[in-house]
């Protein structure tokens, strides 16, 4: 399990839009922060922002933050 004090970080973008997906997809996309397509957020690295990723897996491109 990985401490929050210590988590690291991910961007997260948008890369596909929600129209013609399921209303949860587009409220976890909300969720994360993310606004629009080709729109970047930071986010810390936990298992619960890690389970949002994996609901919307389809629609973002995930990449880690250098250090």
């Amino acid at each position: 399990m990985t401490n929050t004090a210590s988590a690291g970080h991910v961007k997260v973008t948008l890369v596909r839009s929600t129209i013609g997906f399921n209303k949860s997809q587009a409220e976890v996309v909300r969720g994360l922060g993310l606004r629009r397509i080709r729109h970047t957020v930071e986010v810390k690295d936990v298992p619960s922002i890690r389970g949002m990723i994996r609901k919307v897996r389809h629609l973002v491109r995930v990449s880690e933050v250098d250090a």
